[in-house]
């Protein structure tokens, strides 16, 4: 079945690969140009590693994915594997990051929702690809776009937002 052959995903994981590579890469223009304000946030350089880990994983899961003679149990295996790694590096990164002291309630759950966007669709992928049921990498492809628009809101805050 489709959903759970890597091996007719190529193009797409290709082509993610190198686009997140190249957004990961803008990250940090954006944050070198912003360095001083980045840095004079508490939250901030913690968003800034978020952002580079929502890139990030897109490129390694697609590397993952492109690994030649793999059965969907193996590829499920590494893919958990791979994105429990992602979840730790988030969880981690979100102690100072995501702050509520003065914040409104409303940003808090913006903030847990761009986290989100790539992460629960590539756990569920994952589980999904091991067992062979629920559309397994129809799911991943999902976190894989929303690890890329997540990298890019945060991106657009490190750029623009940051000087307003």
């Amino acid at each position: 079945m489709i959903a759970y052959e890597a091996a007719e995903w190529t193009e797409l994981f290709v082509a993610a690969a190198g686009a997140a590579a190249a957004l990961a890469g803008l990250v940090f223009v954006a944050v070198s140009i912003n360095l001083k304000p980045i840095l004079a946030d508490p939250t901030l350089p913690q968003r800034a590693m978020q952002t580079v880990l929502m890139l990030l994983i897109v490129v390694v899961i697609s590397i993952v994915a492109l690994l030649p003679g793999q059965d969907h149990v193996a590829l499920g295996i590494e893919l958990a594997v791979v994105t429990t790694v992602y979840w730790a590096g988030l969880t981690l990164t979100s102690r100072s990051s995501i702050s509520a002291n003065g914040n409104p309630r409303s940003w808090l759950i913006g903030r847990l929702l761009v986290l989100a966007l790539g992460a629960v669709p590539l756990l569920v992928g994952s589980i999904s690809v091991m067992v062979e049921a629920g559309g397994g990498l129809y799911w991943i492809a999902a976190g894989i776009v929303g690890a890329i628009a997540g990298g890019v809101t945060n991106a657009w805050v490190l750029l623009v937002e940051i000087q307003r």
